[in-house]
């Protein structure tokens, strides 16, 4: 599971292909989900919670300080 977070962390947007990518106004949070899963069926529609597309732009997201992904997942779906 790290190896894998590793890998979709360390994606290039300079050289990702966008298509590739999923458009993050395609994906819907669930209000009637128990956290867990609703942070699970969001990673599951994203594919890619570091790098994803906008109104078909490229948007590589880095976390700094002491929070986890999960944690910044949590504040971003208003959990």
């Amino acid at each position: 599971m790290e190896e894998e977070l590793d890998r979709l962390r360390n994606v290039d947007v300079r050289t990702v292909d966008p298509e590739t990518l999923v458009d993050i106004d395609g994906v819907i949070i669930r209000d009637d989900l128990p956290t867990e899963e609703r942070i699970m069926d969001f990673v599951q529609q994203i594919g890619n919670p570091y790098c994803f597309r906008y109104n078909g732009i490229v948007v590589k997201v880095s976390f700094s300080g002491r929070k986890s992904l999960e944690a910044c997942i949590r504040d971003t779906i208003k959990i």
